[in-house]
C-alpha cells in the first residue's frame, strides 16, 4: 500500500524507530496518528515534525488498557476522516538478566506491551481497515522474535508470540483488502536498548576493530519497514544482523543459539 494521501497509525511515535517511521510518512505524504503514553515525547514528535505537522494528530495511550485502545479508532478517524493502516511499533525490552532472575511483574509487563498491546490495536483496527478500498497492518516483531536470545527470554517470548500471530493474520486476510507485514529488525540504535543500561542491544555481532555492537539506525530502520509496507511484503529483515541470523538460525538453530550466547558473554 503506497502510503501517500493515507493516514496511517504508528505507536510508540514518541522516540527511535516510531518517531522515525511518523517523520518518513509525513514525508511521503501521509497523515499519521502517532501513539505514545509519553506526552513529552510526542510533542517533541510533532516538533521534529516542523512544516508536516498539520499532517499529525499525537494521542497519549496506554495499549495495555484495551478500553483505551478502543477508544482510539475513533478519535483518529474524527481528526483524519479514516484510517487505512496501523504500524504497531511500540514496545519494551526486559533488563538483561535469565528468566530465574526475572521477577513476574516485569515478565507480565513485557507481554502485556508486546503481545496484548500489539493484538488489542491490530484486532481493534481491523474492522476499520476492512472498510477501506486497501489497508495495511505492519506488526514488528524481533530478530529475538526468532532466535533466542540469552538474557532476552521473556522479551523474544512475546515478539514471537507477535511474529505468529501476524502470520496466521496473513493467512486470514489473503482474500481481503488488507495486507499484513511482519517485521524483523536486529539491532537498532534507540533508547529501548539504552534503557537496559547496555548502550545496545547485547545480542549483535561486534564490530571486530572497535569491539562494540553494529547497530543499525532508527532512520535507515524506519525507511526499510515502510519500504516493507509499500511493497506490500510479506515479511520484512531489518539490518545486516536480522538477515545473517535469519540465514544461520535456518540452516542450524543450535549453531545459531550457540553463536549468539557466545556474543552474549561480551557483556559479562
Amino acid at each position: 500500500m503506497k502510503v501517500a494521501n493515507k493516514v496511517i497509525v504508528v505507536t510508540g511515535g514518541g522516540g527511535g524507530i516510531g518517531r522515525e517511521l511518523v517523520l518518513n510518512l509525513l514525508a511521503k505524504g501521509a497523515s499519521v496518528a502517532a501513539v505514545d503514553i509519553n506526552l513529552e515525547t510526542l510533542s517533541e514528535t510533532v516538533s521534529q515534525a516542523g512544516e508536516h505537522a498539520d499532517k499529525l494528530s499525537t494521542h497519549i495511550v496506554d495499549i495495555q488498557e484495551l478500553e483505551d485502545v478502543e477508544a482510539l479508532p475513533r478519535k483518529v478517524i474524527e481528526h483524519h476522516g479514516a484510517v487505512d493502516g496501523i504500524i504497531n511499533n511500540a514496545g519494551i525490552i526486559q533488563p538483561f538478566v535469565d528468566i530465574n532472575e526475572l521477577d513476574f511483574d516485569r515478565i507480565k509487563r513485557v507481554i502485556d506491551i508486546n503481545f496484548y498491546g500489539t493484538l488489542y490495536m491490530t484486532k481493534t483496527f481491523l474492522p476499520y481497515l476492512l472498510e477501506r478500498p486497501v489497508g495495511h497492518i505492519t506488526n514488528v516483531s524481533s530478530m529475538g522474535g526468532f532466535l533466542p536470545v540469552p538474557g532476552q527470554s521473556i522479551y523474544g517470548a512475546s515478539k514471537a508470540a507477535v511474529k505468529l500471530m501476524t502470520e496466521g493474520l496473513y493467512a486470514e486476510l489473503l482474500d481481503t483488502n488488507v495486507n499484513v507485514t511482519v517485521v524483523f529488525p536486529g539491532g537498532v540504535d534507540t533508547n529501548i536498548t539504552k534503557s537496559a543500561g547496555m548502550g545496545g542491544l547485547k545480542d549483535q555481532p561486534m564490530d571486530e576493530k572497535k569491539k562494540t555492537p553494529v547497530l543499525l539506525a532508527p532512520q535507515e530502520a524506519a525507511e526499510i519497514i515502510i519500504d516493507g509496507m509499500e511493497k506490500d511484503l510479506y515479511r520484512v529483515l531489518a539490518g545486516k544482523d536480522a538477515k545473517f541470523m535469519d540465514k544461520l538460525y535456518r540452516f542450524n538453530p543450535k549453531r545459531a543459539t550457540a553463536f549468539i550466547s557466545k556474543r552474549m558473554k561480551f557483556f559479562k
